[in-house]
């Protein structure tokens, strides 16, 4: 449709309501209003006509405002107390300051809205360019009440220096990529990123574009407090019931719990029977033992667990080789690696403190081993008070267990 048609036909675009659900209450607790156009052939979304930077501005602000008037009058006529977020064009917004946004915010104010019920939505792509000169702009916008929240992050690479200067509200992550393509654990690790920065800034974390069981899945272990898709409502041209979703999602969330509890028992089993193992193991070990003659009885009594063994002090300096599986699964000293030091690793000195004060092993996180680029797990164990072993579980076996990967 052309886009002076859009315009022809103003009185015919109407705000839909994409409900935002909480993972804490399994409630609606906010909107995103979106445009959409009534034809003859049924309602048509005009996401286009905002993102197409060839539409003159004119006629993208004016459409912007209408479809804002609406939305806020049914708000208010309504009783609303969720937040609603309006899709903005950063370089729009800034052209007079952002005077008009509150301009128009401020007639509603008046009328009894509150600002804290607004979030004002902005594409990460859009904010690049903008982020440094306007920085105190948004601040400003926030000290108001307005909430920030930037869209689309992660789209296009994420720009994780942007959120930290701008501190949004909420960070919205769009999970369709998984429709396109077998998922990489790479993608986990990056949403698993923004996880941890969104705690660290008092953002919270939303999942846009949730369509499946996967994708809320997904959506749930990365961190996400809020989410919205079809999978849960699709959007409407009026408000739901805040409660619309929840024993749909008290469902789906009972078997993402009861898996996820299958995974860390399976990690206690392993992990418990590492440390009976070793510490049969380790009363063989003569004190008179090198460090690589006792890495080497240790292989041969963790010959299926491990593709690596090692050992380091409390500082995190190797004191051993490197005793690894060849290509023929012989097991090989490598020198180079002793006096390398470790100690730089996350969560490396944490994990030194705890098995001394609970003299027992720990098993890691999954990550990606630099060397192998296969996903791994490491166990490590205590030695002495100030000598620790190292044990790198290969893929090969994790793929074999239940509850690894």
């Amino acid at each position: 449709m052309d886009p002076l048609d859009v315009m022809m036909n103003k009185e015919q675009v109407i705000p839909f309501f994409q409900p935002i659900f909480s993972a804490d209450k399994q409630l609606v607790v906010g909107y995103e209003v979106l445009a959409r156009l009534k034809t003859s052939e049924g309602v048509e979304s005009l996401g286009w006509f905002f993102q197409d930077k060839s539409i003159p501005d004119e006629y993208r602000m004016e459409l912007d405002e209408h479809i804002q008037k609406l939305a806020l009058d049914k708000y208010l006529e309504t009783d609303q107390s969720a937040i609603m977020a309006f899709n903005y064009d950063a370089s729009l917004l800034l052209k007079d300051n952002g005077e008009a946004f509150l301009a128009n915010m401020d007639i509603y104010r008046k009328k009894g809205l509150k600002y804290s019920q607004i979030v004002l939505e902005l594409k990460e792509e859009d904010l690049i360019e903008y982020v440094d000169e306007y920085r105190h702009f948004f601040f400003y916008i926030q000290s108001l009440g307005f909430r920030l929240a930037i869209d689309d992050v992660g789209h296009n690479g994420s720009n994780l220096d942007l959120i930290a200067k701008l501190k949004p509200n909420i960070i919205k992550v769009d999970v369709t990529f998984m429709e396109d393509e077998e998922l990489p654990h790479l993608y986990s690790e990056v949403h698993q990123s923004l996880s941890m920065l969104s705690r660290k800034i008092g953002a919270t974390l939303l999942f846009e574009g949730v369509s499946t069981f996967n994708q809320l899945n997904y959506s749930w272990r990365n961190g996400g407090r809020y989410y919205q898709g079809f999978y849960l409502q699709s959007p409407n041209p009026s408000f739901v019931d805040p409660y619309c979703c929840k024993e749909k999602m008290q469902k789906v969330f009972h078997h993402f719990i009861v898996y996820e509890r299958k995974k860390v028992a399976a990690q206690f089993e392993l992990t418990n029977h590492l440390n009976l193992q070793l510490k049969q193991v380790l009363k063989v070990i003569n004190s008179e033992d090198s460090y690589d003659e006792l890495i080497q009885k240790v292989a041969r009594a963790m010959e299926r667990y491990a593709f690596r063994i090692y050992v380091c002090d409390s500082e995190g300096f190797q004191q051993s080789s490197n005793l690894e599986k060849n290509e023929n699964k012989e097991w090989t000293l490598i020198e180079e690696g002793r006096f390398k030091n470790w100690s730089w690793r996350p969560y490396f000195l944490e994990n030194i403190i705890r098995m001394n004060i609970e003299k027992r092993g720990f098993l890691s996180d999954l990550y990606t081993d630099i060397e192998r680029d296969e996903r791994i797990r490491t166990y490590s164990h205590p030695i002495t008070d100030n000598l620790f072993l190292f044990l790198d579980i290969p893929y090969d076996y994790l793929f074999e267990q239940e509850g690894l990967l």
